[in-house]
């Protein structure tokens, strides 16, 4: 079931992907973001607070359990487009419904890892993004 679930969404990617052209910088994100294990490996280097920390562990706990239930929700619909491929004369309208909505929660995991990425960004201070920043390039 996993793979089969893989291999399709692999497909609904590469086909993607073969029809919209590449941004122009893919990591425009991950240089002005900061995920949380960076953050705690140069916590001491850039002074992160007590307050900041709980902060962090908080933002990343709630992150965690939304993760979870849009994974779950997420399987459960892929399983019911796989259901729908199986046949052996595919209603399109069906499959093209589902694919929608397993698109709309790959759509909602991103924005929730975009969130927490910009909240974490949001704790720290203008001195410790540059701090990070620099680490990051210095100990990649």
């Amino acid at each position: 079931m996993k793979s089969l679930l893989l291999s399709l969404m692999l497909a609904l990617c590469t086909i993607a992907a073969a029809e919209t052209p590449p941004p122009a910088s893919t990591d425009e994100f991950a240089q002005n973001l900061f995920p949380p294990d960076l953050i705690m490996r140069y916590r001491q280097e850039i002074g992160l607070d007590d307050a900041q920390s709980k902060a962090l562990k908080q933002l990343v706990q709630t992150a965690q359990g939304r993760f979870l239930d849009l994974q779950w929700d997420m399987q459960s619909e892929a399983g019911k487009l796989a259901q729908l491929l199986r046949t052996s004369r595919v209603d399109e309208n069906a499959a093209i419904a589902q694919a929608d909505r397993v698109l709309g929660m790959e759509r909602e995991v991103k924005k929730a890892q975009l969130t927490l990425l910009v909240r974490i960004k949001n704790l720290l201070t203008p001195a410790q993004q540059d701090q990070l920043t620099g680490l990051r390039h210095t100990n990649p």
